[in-house]
Order: structure tokens, then C-alpha cells, then sequence
């Protein structure tokens, strides 16, 4: 099947709310939720998406002739492309009975690590849904990154646990997620960290952690105060507060606050091979993709995952090619457009 017959029947596979748009633009389904919206008033994903749009980039083609390297590095693992999938939870609710949190992560894992990328995969309230997302991991050399929601300290040691007896590649937790309320329900400790817990998590770790959900440089300087490994710049998709800016709005801000002292990794609004150069250009090692690939996964599994992922590493690639940077490390601020 092709991109455009999986996206097409993916509207009869997905819903009521996610309606697999033609562009996961964040305007169908603005705050439907349950559902892929935002909290209100339900224009956070919509921001997310369209900041890209505003962002120009620099086209030159009066440069060598060479078939673009967009292989990325990870703590010490090659990748094929600098994408990694977003983590998501509560499938059936958000999208859908054809697939759960257990029977997405199943898919999700090994086609993320046979196309060459990671997948993080999301948590929940039930505690088999990281142990069934690790059992996958333990399939394909660990590649992966659990992410742990800010539970209270006792429930994170112990999902670590897990994590460092399996010999996971990663772990990450959403710090954002402190406004969901089921955390807010929580005893003491659960939802925000401080400097102090959050340092205490990173160390129990064995693997190296990852903090998402950072959206100023001041929390990107206390998640390395931490002990961060890398860093997520996210807005949890608007999900947990509205009226907060987009991601492409604060990352450069951020990536010269950490000034390559750690990977910084952006989240939210991402939509297509430019878009992820956008992000690259203004400071980003790599980023997520989470919302737009659910319809292709409900479609058609593996093959969908597949589909979409070889869309974005083509249009990367063309994009690098029109714009003279054959590799990674060639992509910066030069090419941005001051307009």
C-alpha cells in the first residue's frame, strides 16, 4: 500500500475523534477530548504545527553533488535517521478499540528497531503496560525508551527496576505529565520534581535518562543540574495546560541555553522531512513524531509505520540536498531565512 492508500484507510479504522487528516495539523480535532486535542482552549497542537510553517529555510544548491548521510548517534548507538517515535498512552480511549497500549507497543517497538530508529513508549496506571513494552524491547537488543510518568518516587524505583534488570537502551519520564489527574490524585511526592528528586530518580537509573517536557532554558539548566542525559523540548501536545507557546517557539532559545553540553530533542507539531530540518536548523540533535503516526499503525501495522517513517527520511533527505548540507552536521542557523 502506498502513503496515501494507508492514510485514506485509516479513516475507516481510527476514531470517533482522531479523523487521520490529510495533515495532522491539530484543527479537527482541536479539544477533543478524550482524544488527540488539547486542553483548552484547544489550540496548543494547532500552535505547534503551524509555528513550523512560519519558519523558512535557506535554499542552495551551488555545492558538491553528494547523496545526504542523516545516520545519528545516541550514547554510543547508530541510528538511521535522527527521528525517534513519541510516546503515547491510553490508545483505546484516544483513538480507538483496534488497538491498546499492549498491541501498539508490539508493533511500535520492533518496526521502529528494523527501520533503524527507537521507539519511547508510553505508561499508564497499569503497571503491565511498561513490563509488556520492555518484554518487546528485550526482543530487539533493548532499543527502546520506556517513559515513566512522574509517579510518586517509591512507584519510579520501581519501575526502574525493571528497566536496569532488563538492560533497557534508555529511560525517559514526562515530567509535563504532573498535570494529569490521576497524579494529581496521588500521595506526597507524585507530579513536579525538584532539582533534588529528579537527581535521585536520574542516579537510580542504570541507563542513561532522558527528561521531556522541557519548555524554558532555566528547566533545561535544572534537568543537566540533574543529571539529565538528554532533554525532550515538549508541551505534552497542550494536553496538560493551554495557552502555552510552541515548541519551535522556545527550542532555540533552549538549544543555546545547553549549548551542547547534552542532545536536546524536540516534540510536538512535526509533520513532514522540512519540518524536521526546521528543527535541526534551530538547534535540535533530533526530534519526535507521535500524533501522525497512529492512523498509519491502526491501518496497516507494521507496513504503516514503515510507510510513514520512509516519507520523512525522503523528504529530509531531499530537503538537506536543496539546501547544501549533505550531513548533519552541516545543518545550523545559516539556514534559516531572515524574512
Amino acid at each position: 500500500m502506498t502513503y496515501d492508500e494507508i492514510l485514506t484507510a485509516a479513516r475507516g479504522q481510527v476514531g470517533p475523534y482522531c479523523k487521520a487528516c490529510p495533515v495532522c495539523n491539530g484543527l479537527a480535532c482541536a479539544n477533543a477530548m478524550p482524544g488527540p486535542g488539547s486542553k483548552g482552549p484547544g489550540n496548543a497542537a494547532a500552535r505547534n504545527y503551524a509555528k513550523w510553517q512560519e519558519i523558512c529555510i535557506n535554499m542552495d544548491t551551488l555545492c558538491e553533488n553528494r547523496t545526504p548521510d542523516i545516520s545519528f548517534r545516541l550514547f554510543g548507538w547508530d541510528f538511521k535517521a535522527p527521528i525517534f517515535i513519541a510516546p503515547l498512552g491510553a490508545l483505546k480511549l484516544h483513538y480507538g478499540d483496534k488497538y491498546d497500549d499492549f498491541s501498539y507497543n508490539s508493533v511500535l517497538v520492533p518496526g521502529c528497531a528494523e527501520y533503524g530508529i527507537a521507539a519511547f513508549t508510553g505508561d499508564g496506571v497499569d503497571p503491565e503496560i511498561m513490563k509488556s513494552s520492555v518484554r518487546d524491547m528485550e526482543k530487539v537488543q533493548g532499543i527502546g525508551i520506556p517513559t515513566i510518568k512522574p509517579w510518586n518516587k517509591e512507584a519510579v524505583f520501581e519501575k526502574l527496576d525493571i528497566l536496569n534488570a532488563a538492560g533497557i537502551f534508555a529511560a525517559a519520564m514526562d515530567v509535563d505529565g504532573a498535570g494529569l489527574p490521576f497524579l494529581k490524585a496521588m500521595n506526597p511526592n507524585a507530579g513536579s520534581k525538584s532539582v533534588e528528586e529528579l537527581r535521585e530518580i536520574v542516579s537510580y537509573a542504570k541507563m542513561p535518562f532522558i527528561v521531556k517536557g522541557i519548555m524554558t532554558p532555566r528547566a533545561a539548566e535544572k534537568a543537566i543540574e540533574a543529571g539529565a542525559a538528554a532533554i525532550v523540548v515538549s508541551n505534552h501536545g497542550g494536553r496538560v495546560l493551554g495557552g502555552v507557546p510552541a515548541t519551535a517557539e522556545v527550542l532555540p532559545a533552549i538549544a543555546d541555553a545547553v549549548a551542547h553540553r547534552i542532545p536536546v530533542l524536540v516534540d510536538g507539531g512535526i509533520r513532514s522531512g522540512v519540518d524536521i530540518f526546521r528543527a535541526l536548523a534551530l538547534g535540535a540533535d533530533a526530534v519526535l513524531l507521535g500524533r501522525p503516526v497512529v492512523p498509519f499503525v491502526y491501518a496497516a501495522g507494521a507496513e504503516g509505520l514503515k510507510a510513514y517513517l520512509d516519507k520523512m527520511t525522503s523528504e529530509l533527505k531531499d530537503t538537506m540536498t536543496m539546501c547544501g548540507t549533505p550531513t548533519l552536521a552541516d545543518i545550523g542557523r545559516h539556514n534559516i531565512a531572515a524574512i
